[in-house]
């Protein structure tokens, strides 16, 4: 595997995990989310964290998979 390659792979991981352990959090230890939204100031911290590093995190490693895949091509 290409450096560059599991560098992709490793920031991937480490967004799209952010994205989901703030998604377990809201729901574990911010009381969850209702349909006006989270109980507590954390918890809307939480979920904007995990609105954003969930698109960015899984676009990351869908690239990181095209280049690995790519890769071993070659």
């Amino acid at each position: 595997m290409q450096p560059d390659t599991r560098k992709l792979l490793t920031s991937g991981i480490s967004i799209f995990g952010t994205g989901a352990l703030s998604v377990a959090a809201i729901f574990l230890f911010c009381g969850g989310v209702t349909r006006q939204g989270p109980h507590t100031n954390m918890g809307w911290l939480l979920l904007v964290l995990a609105m954003g590093c969930l698109p960015t995190g899984s676009l990351t490693l869908l690239l990181a998979l095209f280049k690995l895949f790519g890769d071993r091509r070659r």
